[in-house]
């Protein structure tokens, strides 16, 4: 038996590198890093091939291992070529992501260290860590101090613990779901719906409220709609507004919804994961009034604070609730049940077993302080308002409403054919031209461009850029 274990233990030990194959591994990826960054500005937005990193299987999972050079060389031509690239300026399509540089060094350190962040017991720094950056948010939204919440992969998990705990909070009972009424319009993210659904209220009624002409949520017509459902012996519970919608950048009116939220008795929920972070802003700052009424709100870091993907964030208004919606108690975890100086990460979502997420966040702006992300901010809702004027100077081409943040719609319409067929060719041409990436949608059955300003290195030289490319691409 004891040679056996030795005979196992030789080979996983391989598992645990010494110093000098870290160095070699460490300073491989580091280089490659390296060459990525010195050369992002002259990398293509979109990279349109015809393997579409096929050649990555190629390499499937063996026995035995392959060389970190082998493995970098995979990546670059099979990963880091085709497609979207995210990190890319000219990403002005969807809502671009971040990663800034210092987020990644926060992400190195928690790996490496591999601190657990979900129960207080196991790394009361790595909780206070994240309670800190929580309790940051919720003061940046007004938030009473019994607010709380949770760090998330992202907005859709965020929304989903939102509406969980919104349902336990009302107490509703699975045979209340038929009459159960939520309320939104039809410019909420779908992430929602789906959160809805796997919530267990998808039986519930979900109501669409009409908008105005700038796509934001009629508050009297949602008024009227809730009275109607009253009356009718139907329960609603939640009315889900928007801080920035994907579609247009809209914001809901806030504090008339607060008002009719607060006078029936329905949980105020608001979708802010594109928009949230721009109450940081002066410019656009009091288009947030009646967020801090809110009883839940949904803010993406990785968005509006441009760190990498999987940052999100859930807060709270009664950080109780949210707690008695999620929190378990299991025996072999007795040993944590009294150490209970700060709530735990595990006991205010689904998620036991979790990165430490907040070391992402935390380590910038302790770095930057948040200065130079307001800036940034703002500098999108400039960029935004400066292509809104500058692409009607283009011939032919049309905008929707007037941006609220850093997201706009436009379209050219031709002098002869269907304008739909024309806008959706014009953006793939866009796309196969690459050095700039927008998307389109549909809005009342028009095809649309998008604009997305949200990068941290989209400057003003990228949107002229994407002027110039639109203004070659429909000269006649």
């Amino acid at each position: 038996m004891l040679e056996k274990i030795k005979a196992l233990e030789k080979i996983a030990l391989q598992l645990e590198p010494a110093s000098l194959e870290r160095k070699k591994m460490r300073e491989a990826v580091v280089h490659y890093s390296e060459g990525f960054l010195d050369k992002i500005d002259t990398l293509k937005a979109y990279n349109t091939t015809t393997d579409k990193g096929k050649q990555i299987l190629d390499a499937p999972i063996q026995e035995q291992g392959i060389d970190i050079e082998t493995i970098l060389n995979l990546i670059e031509h099979n990963i880091d070529r085709p497609g979207l690239n995210p990190a890319s300026g000219g990403h002005l399509a969807y809502i671009p992501g971040g990663g800034i540089y210092p987020s990644s060094l926060g992400d190195f350190l928690a790996d490496v260290t591999n601190r657990y962040a979900g129960v207080f017991y196991a790394n009361p720094g790595a909780v206070r860590v994240e309670n800190l950056l929580l309790r940051w948010m919720c003061d940046l939204f007004g938030f009473p101090p019994e607010a709380g919440g949770n760090l998330t992969s992202g907005g859709s998990m965020a929304n989903l613990i939102a509406i969980v705990a919104a349902r336990d909070f009302k107490q509703l009972k699975s045979r209340d779901f038929e009459k159960v009424v939520i309320y939104s319009t039809a410019q909420v993210h779908h992430c929602t719906l789906k959160a809805i659904k796997i919530s267990g209220l998808y039986e519930a009624i979900q109501r669409d409220i009409p908008m105005d002409e700038h796509f934001r949520m009629d508050a009297k017509a949602l008024e009227k709609a809730i009275l109607e459902d009253q009356q009718n012996g139907l329960i609603p519970f939640m009315v889900m507004a928007s801080a920035g919608t994907t579609d247009t950048g809209a914001i809901d009116p806030l504090d008339a919804v607060a008002d009719i939220c607060q006078a029936q008795d329905l949980w105020f929920h608001v979708d802010g994961a594109y928009g949230g972070f721009f109450v940081l802003s002066e410019e656009v700052k009091a288009k947030f009034k009646g967020i801090e009424r809110a009883d839940s709100i949904v803010i993406d870091p990785h968005k509006g604070l441009f760190l990498p993907y999987g940052s999100g964030a859930l807060l709270v208004r009664n950080v109780k609730g949210l707690y008695h919606s999620q929190h378990m108690e299991a025996n072999y975890l007795q040993d944590s049940f009294d150490d209970i100086e700060e709530l735990s990460p595990a006991d205010l979502s689904p998620e036991l077993t979790k990165p430490f997420r907040g070391l992402r966040l935390w380590l910038p702006l302790q770095l930057f302080g948040v200065a130079p992300f307001r800036a940034a901010l703002s500098e999108k809702i400039w960029l935004c308002r400066y292509f809104y004027e500058a692409i009607q100077k283009i011939d032919g081409f049309e905008v929707g409403t007037y941006p609220d943040l850093s997201v706009m719609t436009y379209r050219y319409v031709p002098k002869t054919g269907d304008a739909n067929a024309y806008n959706l060719d014009l953006n793939n041409r866009v796309k196969e031209e690459g050095s700039v990436f927008i998307s389109s949608t549909t809005i009342n059955g028009l095809v649309y461009l998008r604009l997305a300003v949200l990068s941290f290195r989209t400057h003003l030289h990228t949107i002229n850029r994407l002027l110039e490319v639109l203004t070659s691409l429909t000269k006649a």
